[in-house]
């Protein structure tokens, strides 16, 4: 390290070899801990973090023995990170549905973002993290800030790998099999009804991310299966072949069923009606359960995740 560096509290960070092929943005945010990921990305694109002495982007991916240029960064003077709140912990510790060695499970809550940034202080792998300080947890897959429902974090490297080639498969065919359940405002038919629509996404002035059903854009399949009839409305099973951002609301709301409560792509009158009879308050949209193998199959998970009381509550006035 040159002397001027070491004077200014630069730091000059050796990639360990089982941080082979990680991402610089996610590798910065387990050196820099508390720092929100709007702040690594400045960071990076100001050119203060480099590896191996050259400018890097945030989708860099490291090897092993790389080394990585880090800038002093005094988080709590300058005001940039916050401790999260002790009550936001306590239902985290409480929301933790599965564990081993290799994996934690959370029923993630409805509202919280699956990692901060763009003004959001606190996501879930912030928390999870100030939750288990030293413990080198990393988000395998996000869900929508407004769905709930399980989501794996990885405490080891290997599978954390493992999973999430699982994860890219499942973009364009089948991965972890995924099953949703969600009120679909209106009667769909009985039976499996299986959409079958390309969705082309697209970023919103603002960074507002949409989705739509165009022939351009990349397949996606979803099937949808009702389980209940309830107060005019659809209780129902989704899985999805296809992993692809806002899926599922879109290809409801392109049956003309859209998930109720959907106040992106949904029907805003049975939203209001859905509100002011049963106190639907957020999506009706939960990821029940995930299930996958590791080890090369040797290994096989089938985590579930119970449907929040809010949502029980709302089925209960349901007649």
């Amino acid at each position: 390290m040159a002397a001027n560096e070491a004077s200014t509290g630069v730091r000059m960070v050796k990639v360990p070899e089982d941080r082979d092929g990680q991402r610089l943005d996610n590798f910065l945010l387990l050196q820099l801990k508390g720092a929100p990921r709007s702040l690594v990305y400045k960071l990076v694109r100001s050119g203060q973090v480099r590896i191996n002495g050259k400018r890097a982007k945030a989708d860099s991916r490291l090897a092993g023995g790389d080394e990585v240029r880090i800038p002093p960064v005094k988080l709590n003077e300058a005001g940039e990170a916050r401790p999260v709140p002790k009550g936001l912990l306590d239902r985290l510790a409480a929301s933790i549905v599965f564990e081993d060695k290799a994996l934690l499970a959370v029923n993630k809550p409805s509202g919280l973002a699956t990692h901060g940034g763009s003004g959001i202080s606190h996501g879930l792998i912030e928390s999870l993290r100030a939750l288990r300080p030293g413990e080198p947890l990393e988000l395998v897959h996000r869900l929508d800030r407004d769905t709930s429902g399980v989501i794996i974090v990885a405490k080891k490297r290997s599978a954390l790998l493992e999973l999430q080639a699982l994860m890219r498969a499942g973009e364009d065919d089948e991965g972890p099999g995924k099953r949703y359940l969600a009120l679909l405002v209106g009667r769909v038919p009985n039976g499996t009804l299986t959409v079958d629509a390309p969705l082309q996404k697209s970023v919103l002035q603002g960074g507002e991310r949409s989705v739509r059903v165009d022939p351009a854009g990349k397949p996606s399949v979803s099937h949808f299966k009702v389980l209940e009839r309830r107060g005019g409305h659809s209780y129902c099973e989704v899985r999805i072949e296809t992993g692809r951002t806002h899926q599922i609301r879109v290809h409801a709301a392109h049956l003309g069923h859209p998930v109720a409560g959907d106040d992106k792509y949904g029907d805003e009158e049975a939203n209001k009606r859905l509100a002011q009879q049963v106190g639907l308050k957020r999506l009706f949209l939960h990821a029940a359960s995930i299930e996958f193998a590791l080890d090369k199959g040797k290994m096989p998970y089938l985590i579930n995740a119970p449907l929040s009381d809010d949502l029980t509550a709302v089925l209960d006035r349901l007649v």
